[in-house]
């Protein structure tokens, strides 16, 4: 089983799960207009474990109730991948030098990216492999999956830190735990790909909030058959609720209700399976819609203090059909 752990709410258990504050689909270009953190380094450690490595980023200086705009962020980092086979769990956390834990909402949000493969539903982009925000969500193993990776392909990380609280943190590292699979450890795998249904389709995900409440949608065309595992969502604060339907056949897929503290801020998100049928199955051409509504009471409007995607882990029918959509590498300098 799939066991994804929040923080900040009781363990789910489940066949899949992206609870994702996932998030996180700031591209570069929007990070162009951060200052840079001139210490921030990207370290990749053995272990622990026999088929692990920690992804850590760091040092970042927070000053207590510092927007991300303000803060010096890391610059993208790039990771070229030393073995064949399969990522198969991620889990985050926050850390001072000593290594002890530090709060998830420093965390505006990580992505992990395959420069040379593009997203299957945005094909202009890179494909999103990983994401997580300020929740902390884990990824376990989906026991029989994993996302294919080979040796020199190159895995771009992206990072945004803010710090929301009251309190200033001096030196703040992300530590992303990855787990893997090896093709010579003779456990094949079945493929899967991440499928991002986000409001702002495939342009920069955040969006602003207006005060009250704000309804945005998007539709979505797959080209490709295949099945959900099931899925997760992001929001930010004052979210409600993603929902995520089929308009082709005017089916509900999935609705993910955010757990919220008394202030509006986003606790956890749920996650929904479809262990019972064998996942869900998408047609080639059906289209989806995916729906993000928040309630902002703060009384003012929030610049880029939204975003909206639902997220799963998708199996295709006829995976040759997505190989073609791979691209040459780029230079990473």
């Amino acid at each position: 089983m799939f066991v994804r752990r929040s923080r900040c709410a009781r363990p789910v258990v489940l066949l899949f799960a992206l609870a994702l504050p996932l998030t996180a689909q700031h591209e570069s270009h929007a990070r162009a207009q951060h200052r840079h953190a001139e210490r921030a380094r990207l370290e990749v450690r053995p272990g622990p474990g026999a088929r692990a490595l920690t992804f850590r980023v760091g040092p970042l200086q927070l000053s207590a109730a510092t927007d991300h705009q303000a803060v010096a962020q890391a610059p993208d980092f790039f990771w070229e991948v030393p073995f064949d086979g399969w990522l198969v769990a991620y889990r985050p956390r926050l850390v001072d030098a000593a290594g002890n834990e530090l709060p998830g909402r420093l965390l505006h949000h990580v992505g992990f990216w395959h420069t040379t493969r593009p997203d299957f539903l945005c094909p202009e982009k890179p494909e999103h492999i990983f994401g997580a925000g300020g929740e902390m969500n884990e990824w376990p193993a989906v026991p029989g999956f994993g996302y294919r990776v080979g040796v020199g392909e190159q895995v771009r990380v992206d990072t945004m830190f803010h710090n929301p609280t009251e309190t200033d943190y001096p030196e703040v590292y992300l530590e992303v735990l990855v787990e893997y699979v090896r093709v010579d450890d003779g456990t094949p795998l079945r493929n899967y790909y991440p499928a991002w249904f986000d409001v702002q389709r495939c342009r920069d995900s955040s969006y602003d909030l207006r005060p009250g409440e704000n309804v945005t949608s998007a539709e979505i065309t797959v080209r490709y058959g295949g099945i959900l595992l099931g899925v997760g969502g992001h929001l930010h604060d004052y979210g409600l609720l993603l929902r995520l339907v089929n308009v082709s056949r005017n089916e509900k897929v999935a609705e993910l209700v955010a757990q919220r503290d008394a202030h509006g801020r986003l606790q956890a998100m749920p996650t929904e399976t479809f262990t019972n049928r064998g996942g869900y199955r998408i047609h080639a051409g059906d289209t989806l819609r995916v729906t993000a509504i928040y309630d902002n009471k703060s009384g003012r409007a929030l610049p880029e203090g939204a975003m909206g995607i639902v997220v799963g882990y998708f199996v295709p029918d006829d995976e040759a059909a997505l190989a073609t959509l791979r691209r040459s590498p780029r230079p990473t300098r």
